[in-house]
């Protein structure tokens, strides 16, 4: 069976990838037998935050190169890979998947997705491979599969009525929770959009890779 993709946005939940559940993902693989890439697009970060304080910084990143921090330097620029080398992909959350894999942290609904970001995920729905998306990271749903996905992005009423807009179907979830939309092949869940310690987190996500592992077609 081919990779999983992970698809990373940074390094820090902040300004990029969350990384409890980066690391969840890449763990419950792992403990599933199942091998992973790790990818991310190759561009500036729109932002970089001091976590002690959550103050911008007066500098500029990568987020190839933040990510690879998470990665271990095992990561590679997500445009130039193929879907088709891969059986699956997950998209943890993290601030990063709102304001560089796409902007809908400063443009709402309306948003558009990463380009590269987008090319390799609209591949993957259309050869029919499952995705898992993660805490914040269902906000590119709509963007990669059009309207009428069945998803959760946790129980925040903006963040549930924005979902609502872009024309998803959402459902409320705990954050242990993952929702299966077996048509299109996506499983979502909450994470840290609800989680108050890593132990639900990797709980919730584990779940969620081994839906993911489940829709996936032999190869």
């Amino acid at each position: 069976m081919k990779k999983v993709a992970v698809i990373l946005s940074g390094c820090g939940v902040l300004d990029g990838s969350e990384i409890h559940e980066s690391v969840a993902c890449m763990l419950a693989l792992t403990r599933a037998g199942v091998a992973y890439q790790c990818l991310a697009p190759n561009i500036l970060q729109t932002q970089a935050i001091n976590h002690l304080n959550q103050e911008k910084l007066p500098e500029v990143r990568q987020v190839l190169a933040e990510a690879a921090r998470l990665a271990r330097g095992d990561i590679r620029d997500i445009a130039s890979v193929s879907a088709n080398d891969f059986s699956a992909a997950l998209y943890p959350g993290g601030y990063g998947a709102a304001v560089n894999l796409c902007d809908f942290a400063s443009s709402g609904v309306g948003h558009h997705v990463q380009t590269d970001v987008l090319n390799f995920a609209q591949q993957m729905a259309t050869t029919h491979k499952p995705q898992g998306f993660i805490c914040i990271a269902p906000i590119l749903i709509a963007k990669i599969y059009g309207p009428g996905v069945n998803a959760t992005i946790g129980s925040d009423p903006a963040m549930v009525a924005a979902m609502l807009a872009m024309g998803n179907h959402h459902q409320i979830a705990q954050v242990t929770d993952i929702i299966i939309d077996e048509t299109h092949k996506v499983v979502s869940t909450p994470a840290y959009m609800l989680a108050n310690n890593i132990a639900d987190v990797f709980t919730g996500i584990e779940r969620l890779v081994q839906a993911v592992l489940a829709l996936r077609t032999p190869s």
